[in-house]
């Protein structure tokens, strides 16, 4: 099981990759924790989805707590604590800091994310959404995202019917409520730390499936033909809307 004493012990001896921000926008996110219900040491983790707002590349999605430097942070952790107040109302100067995930680049922006762990006590982690940016919040437990049963194929319309993703379901036939993308890396990194990682990111597992996760091999790959499709719709669009 996850529990958090491995994931308190790997970050203490980890050695994030931290990448380059300059010329590039860049944003922090907060991957909360705090104490399950059933057994205290298998945490449970805040997963919010986001208000859809137009002009917003992610907007809808799940997600953690977090968003963009303003120029008067002091720091990135800063900014993540900043937006997780500003977001949920978790006030992260109170609970344990347990470290830093590697940098993440956003595919097809020029968008540095950082992520940072935190433990917070039950009694600490009542939430006020700012609804504006956050729709709703979920308190999910680390053993439900390794359940083999949550892992599925996400369909990212955008990039059209042939292109599926790793995704992790929080609701039965819901396609709003699965956890992909940037989020579920941060995912994978964060449970790599315990002795189970995400189902869907090992080898096993995809050999289960051969005929639907063998794209998936190359996501450098993947990634880039994603951002050639979408550009091109956007492309498509810009044009119609100059016609009318």
């Amino acid at each position: 099981m996850p529990r958090i004493d491995y994931i308190r012990e790997a970050l203490c001896e980890a050695r994030p990759r931290v990448r380059s921000v300059r010329g590039k926008r860049h944003a922090c996110v907060a991957a909360v924790l705090r104490s399950g219900v059933e057994d205290p040491n298998i945490p449970e983790i805040l997963i919010i989805r986001r208000t859809e707002r137009e002009g917003d590349p992610w907007s809808g999605h799940m997600a953690f707590p977090g968003g963009r430097s303003d120029p008067g942070d002091i720091s990135p952790r800063f900014t993540a604590e900043r937006e997780t107040l500003e977001e949920v109302g978790l006030d992260l100067a109170v609970a344990e800091y347990l470290g830093r995930l590697d940098d993440m680049a956003a595919k097809g922006s020029p968008m540095v994310i950082s992520g940072f762990v935190y433990h917070i006590e039950r009694g600490n982690s009542q939430l006020t959404l700012e609804q504006s940016e956050v729709h709703e919040g979920f308190w999910v437990s680390l053993s439900d995202l390794i359940d083999p049963e949550a892992h599925v194929r996400y369909g990212y319309k955008p990039a059209g019917p042939d292109w599926h993703f790793p995704g992790i379901a929080l609701a039965e036939s819901d396609d709003e409520s699965v956890i992909w993308g940037l989020t579920y890396a941060f995912l994978e990194q964060l449970l790599s730390f315990t002795d189970k990682g995400l189902p869907s990111s090992q080898p096993w597992f995809r050999s289960l499936r051969i005929g639907e996760w063998e794209k998936w091999e190359n996501r450098e790959q993947i990634a880039t033909e994603l951002v050639k499709r979408i550009e091109k719709i956007e492309q498509t669009d810009d044009r119609e809307g100059g016609d009318q």
